[in-house]
């Protein structure tokens, strides 16, 4: 491919919009045009990149059994109804109505389709299994899109669905797609980590995540020391340091007083009150407020060190999405005093408690009065009633391994691909059985596998880049050797170039010419922001001198070699970077 004849345009200048670097290099090499907010044109470069993770997605689930299909955008409102999906889902589903006054929706995933498909062929137990998936775009209104391909409204994703007799079978097919995932992205030349997760609106009862190991990645994820546990923060599970109960605040109070209220005037925060009191953090309660989507109001209470977090209370209550942190002024309609001022005492509404608090005693909370506190509070007393107890903090770094020995670290990673086992959900709701050999209808056993194509390719970007570009793995490269052509016009040099793409091109390898009538450092430049895998400067000098420079993108090492040993080079070095 020469520059001349391609659709490229490349920008010196990051992008007003861009925040983080893969977002920044991918509009500046050209690879992606935003066309609203969270939805985007993908270049040619960009394309070529896409449909190469495809195949590889591809080979790795056909070698598996799996079969390719192909399911509409476009969604009937009835068949989320089936499922409850259709509320459940909430404002993330875009909705609309054709000219009848029907109700459709923009396909954000695709089990209600899929189990209507099949529920429509499926008889016998002699039918199943199989598993079958679709690359295609799925469309997900999100409150704040960014980070260009990261968190769009648009997006391309791969999901695969296995459809199985029972759960044994059920699952051997979250396995074998769990290894199929492994291969996949250890063949896209990426560093990831597995961990476990929460199951969000799919459903079922065990999931894990796939993600790409990067600075910027929204997620926080834990893994132990050994490695042999990893999840994501939102359902790591929290284990306490030390197993004692905090000191007691007053050893009075500890003989069965009430609670002493105390005067506590402009102190607001954990971090005011602990420096005021002399209490460590790990003294005070906090207390937190959530709206549930029934809109009802709870309290969550939490040692003044902990964060809520949100899944976990989510799973708690048996929500279908985590409950919403009340506003202020909604705090204090309900409890007669602005937050940093409340507590658990007289409320009465459903009190939730982490477990570390449930081990505390004599502790300090908000009075629910504007300046107060009270302190010597105590649920063993019965200065509140506690409606649960459970897991309901965020982990965090340095925690205990909750399988092992050793402690958790932290890490930032991009999600990019997700696996579930389903179980019934789907099929109870939407009536897909098959008749087994007893002679008994049983709801089909079911699992559902999603990769986020254009995510993965942004987030290895992420993970490989330097100050100056892109850095591709050979796996995904839109080419694997760039040409910059020093002299266009001088017929030598085109002769040689020539000769270099066709004997390259025949041994599986494109290459790209760079023939602008362009300075050489400017297509310096832009080769590295480009960021291919191997560069070749070529030009009358060198040709001249018989010698020609190989760059490698990664190293930035530069090998000089004779125009006669230029191809045997690269091909060697193209194939130990595979």
């Amino acid at each position: 491919m020469r520059w001349s004849k391609s659709y490229l345009f490349t920008l010196r200048e990051a992008p007003a919009d861009a925040e983080i670097p893969s977002h920044i290099l991918m509009v500046r090499a050209g690879l992606i045009r935003k066309v609203a907010a969270g939805i985007y044109t993908y270049g040619p470069l960009a394309l070529k990149a896409l449909r190469k993770f495809e195949q590889i997605v591809r080979e790795e689930l056909n070698v598996r059994g799996c079969q390719e299909l192909l399911m509409p955008m476009v969604q009937p409102k009835e068949l989320w109804d089936e499922t409850g999906r259709w509320t459940e889902m909430g404002e993330g589903l875009q909705k609309f109505k054709n000219r009848n006054g029907h109700e459709f929706c923009l396909g954000a995933t695709h089990e209600e389709v899929i189990t209507d498909f099949v529920r429509k062929d499926v008889k016998s137990y002699r039918d199943l299994p199989f598993n079958l998936y679709q690359i295609q775009t799925k469309y997900r209104d999100e409150i704040r899109p960014r980070f260009g391909l990261m968190r769009g409204r648009e997006f391309l994703m791969k999901d695969a669905y296995s459809f199985d007799l029972d759960q044994e079978g059920a699952e051997r097919s979250y396995q074998l797609m769990r290894e199929a995932y492994q291969a996949i992205f250890t063949r896209l030349g990426a560093r990831f980590v597995v961990v476990a997760a929460d199951s969000g609106n799919i459903g079922g009862n065990r999931s894990e995540e796939f993600h790409i190991l990067a600075d910027s990645g929204e997620d926080q994820l834990l893994v132990s020391e050994d490695g042999l546990f990893a999840a994501n923060v939102e359902v790591c599970p929290a284990l306490l340091k030390e197993e004692n109960r905090a000191a007691s605040i007053d050893q009075a109070s500890a003989q069965g007083g009430a609670p002493e209220e105390l005067a506590t005037p402009g102190l607001k925060t954990i971090a005011d009150l602990a420096k005021s009191t002399g209490l460590a953090p790990e003294q005070l309660v906090k207390t937190l407020f959530f709206m549930t989507e029934a809109q009802e109001p709870i309290c969550v209470l939490l040692r003044g060190c902990d964060e809520a977090n949100p899944v976990k209370i989510k799973n708690a209550l048996g929500l279908a999405n985590p409950p919403r942190l009340l506003l202020d002024q909604e705090v204090k309609d309900l409890t007669g005093a602005w937050p940093g001022s409340c507590g658990p005492v007289g409320l009465k509404i459903p009190i939730y408690m982490d477990q570390a608090v449930e081990r505390m005693d004599n502790y300090m909370v908000g009075a629910n009065r504007d300046g107060f506190h009270l302190k010597g509070v105590s649920h063993r007393r019965g200065h509140f009633k506690v409606t649960q107890v459970g897991d309901l903090r965020l982990a965090q770094e340095g925690d205990p391994n909750p399988q092992g020995q050793g402690k958790l670290k932290a890490y930032r990673g991009i999600e990019v691909g997700h696996i579930f086992y389903l179980g019934s959900k789907y099929s109870q709701a939407m009536e897909a059985q098959f008749l087994g050999e007893d002679g008994q209808l049983k709801p089909i056993e079911m699992g559902c596998y999603g990769i986020g194509v254009g995510r993965s390719i942004q987030a290895v970007i992420e993970q490989n880049h330097d100050k100056d570009g892109i850095i591709w793995p050979p796996s995904v490269a839109p080419f694997h050797v760039h040409v910059c052509m020093l002299d266009p016009e001088d017929s030598q040099v085109q002769q040689w170039v020539d000769t270099l793409e066709k004997e390259l091109f025949a041994k599986g390898h494109e290459v790209f010419v760079d023939d602008r009538a362009e300075r050489p450092g400017v297509k310096f430049k832009d080769a590295d922001l480009l960021g291919f895998p191997l560069r070749v400067n070529l030009g009358a000098r060198g040709l001249g001198q018989s010698e020609v420079e190989i760059v490698e993108r990664k190293s930035k090492e530069i090998v000089k070699v004779s125009p006669e040993n230029l191809v045997e080079t690269l091909l060697k070095k193209l194939g130990e970077s595979q």
